[in-house]
């Protein structure tokens, strides 16, 4: 036998062995991802339904900055649409759209993954104090062998990508609902009223008081540019000091004169 004729024999073998296998494996696809999220159904949906938000949480948008995205139809709701394109070969392009809604609880979608056609939902049940939301992709691969082989490698290409996607919606979501801690805003220094009868705040030892501002009780007034300086006061037990003696009047140094004998 000649080697040609050895290699088509041989390459006709293997398609018939590729073939035979396909037909065993399964006709439709289902990949699924879930994460559970500290919130409601009813804060949840909202980011599903209105795809506007998409983008966010888009597990595309965290490998491609710079993925160029679009919208048509409705904000959100049945007929809203959104598509997608990245200059990188492994995302391509892709688009969603909402074909029918169950407020708080389902979404279903017509999806396209760079060529690849198939359907897709957001299911939100409750889970303890929060809420899972489960992500699944179904594909339908018929009787077409090479798609059967396409489709057992979705589960690893698609389901690390709704992975990826379903944590960011987590920490979005999640980073929304935190409280703000509140600004502290520094307390006003203490201001010495102006008005009389007004109590004065307590100033730092040696700070000079403003202008106009009551002299505290018991405090000696400070000396100013232009004011005489401040004497000190007696000690209380110091005997007051006498009142200055008169000065002694003035003698005359004329002489008197005798009185004239008669």
């Amino acid at each position: 036998m000649r080697p040609m004729t050895r290699l088509v024999l041989g390459t006709a073998s293997l398609a018939g062995i590729f073939a035979a296998v396909a037909l065993g494996l399964p006709s439709h696809v289902t990949v699924s991802r879930s994460v559970v999220i500290n919130a409601p159904e009813s804060v949840i949906f909202p980011y599903l339904n209105n795809l506007h938000q998409f983008e966010d949480w888009s597990p595309w948008k965290a490998r491609d900055p710079q993925l160029a995205v679009s919208y048509g139809g409705p904000e959100s709701g049945q007929g809203a649409r959104v598509t997608w394109s990245s200059k990188k070969p492994s995302i391509g392009t892709g688009s969603m759209e909402i074909q029918n809604t169950d407020p708080s609880r389902r979404i279903d979608l017509v999806v396209n993954f760079n060529g690849l056609d198939g359907t897709s939902s957001y299911d939100v049940v409750p889970s303890g104090s929060g809420s899972k939301v489960i992500w699944t992709f179904g594909y339908e691969s018929g009787t077409n062998p090479l798609k059967r082989w396409k489709a057992l490698m979705l589960d690893g290409f698609v389901g690390a990508e709704y992975r990826t996607g379903l944590e960011r919606l987590r920490d979005k979501v999640e980073a929304d609902r935190r409280p703000t801690m509140p600004t502290m805003v520094p307390a006003p220094q203490a201001v010495v009223p102006t008005q009389p009868g007004q109590p004065g705040a307590t100033l730092p030892p040696g700070a000079p008081l403003p202008p106009g501002a009551p002299v505290p009780q018991g405090a000696a007034p400070q000396a100013g540019a232009g004011s005489p300086a401040a004497t000190p006061a007696p000690p209380p037990d110091a005997a007051p000091a006498a009142p200055p003696s008169p000065p002694p009047a003035a003698s005359s140094s004329a002489p008197k004169k005798k009185k004239r004998q008669q």
